[in-house]
């Protein structure tokens, strides 16, 4: 008998979601930025700024769930390509989840901006100014920006993949509750 779930906890679920829509969100904003001289380019930089710190802090509280709860397994007759993609990509969106707002920051703080967030929390400066640290980190995160974008166009694919052929029950495990499963739950 195994301890893994056949869900993850609902808490997982709403966070997976929330930070869907933010990433989505982070990924537009940060094409609009970086195509725009207008004035609505200081009011997106500092969405963009805030929401990539808060995405930072809500991805780490994932992990820690995700430690916490576990994740359902795999159905057994997943072929053995397709869990190592599993694996391999949960990874690598884990790991841009936190690089890109590290970068980010590390960009700013190399171009010694100061780094407001909404509400006028700053954070402080970690690194020196440094117009040649400050290109690389900014090319690293619209590059790796750009493959992370590619990156969750795959995974959507891959859960409506699961969704709408193989039927594996794999999107009903981070998928949220619907009014008839609160319905069913009830009787």
């Amino acid at each position: 008998m195994t301890n893994a779930p056949r869900r993850f906890a609902l808490i997982q679920r709403l966070l997976h979601w929330l930070m869907a829509v933010c990433i989505l969100a982070m990924l537009f904003i940060g094409a609009g930025m970086v195509s725009t001289v207008a004035p609505k380019y200081l009011a997106l930089i500092l969405v963009h700024k805030t929401l990539g710190f808060t995405l930072l802090v809500l991805v780490l509280i994932r992990l820690a769930l995700r430690l916490y709860y576990g994740a359902p397994p795999l159905p057994a007759d997943l072929p053995g390509a397709m869990k190592l993609g599993a694996r391999l990509s949960h990874q690598l969106l884990y790991g841009l989840m936190i690089v890109m707002p590290l970068l980010g920051l590390g960009m700013l703080w190399a171009a010694a901006y100061p780094v407001i967030l909404y509400g006028g929390v700053q954070i402080p400066a970690l690194l020196p100014q440094s117009d040649g640290v400050h290109t690389l980190l900014w090319n690293a995160h619209v590059y790796l920006g750009f493959a992370f974008f590619g990156l969750v166009l795959l995974h959507v694919a891959a859960g409506l993949f699961h969704a709408l052929v193989r039927r594996d029950g794999v999107f009903g495990t981070i998928s949220l509750p619907s009014p008839r499963d609160r319905m069913t739950a009830a009787e």
